[in-house]
């Protein structure tokens, strides 16, 4: 069976997030995210816009500088499509007040993003923030886990 073309929101979201997560261009996601645009975390935290979106991938960056972000599968259905991703970079520099290890990290997540006409009006992203502090050394295996 043959796969199917990527859609134009497909493309749009495989082209912003390397420019972004890899080249750390975190305008490309002005045509892709909504002006109101906002992104929430299974982990809690403060609802993040479309600025403080950039800034977090940007910090993310300065501690990982040679981060890339792979794009694993991308599933549409309507207004709605779900990101698989998988990051992998070296700890170099300051990140939440951890000092550089040295150390190469990768962290898997999953982004659910909902479509307005042609931009991403909201997301919702899960992923593990102990597969990091594991990678970095800062807790070991069964530390976290309840």
């Amino acid at each position: 069976m043959a796969a199917e073309p990527d859609s134009s929101r497909k493309r749009r979201i495989r082209a912003a997030w390397t420019a972004c997560w890899d080249r750390g261009d975190v305008d490309a996601l002005d045509e892709l995210l909504a002006p109101d645009y906002a992104r929430s975390s299974a982990t809690g935290g403060a609802v993040q816009d479309r600025a403080g979106f950039k800034e977090s991938i940007l910090a993310t960056r300065d501690a990982f500088p040679d981060l890339t972000t792979e794009v694993e599968e991308l599933v549409e259905e309507g207004d709605r499509v779900v990101i698989r991703w998988r990051s992998r970079g070296t700890h170099t520099a300051t990140f939440f007040d951890v000092p550089p290890t040295g150390r190469a990290v990768e962290v898997v997540g999953v982004t659910f993003a909902t479509f307005a006409g042609d931009v991403v009006a909201e997301e919702w992203v899960t992923w593990d923030p102990r597969q990091l502090l594991r990678a970095l050394g800062i807790i070991s295996i069964g530390e976290g886990v309840r």
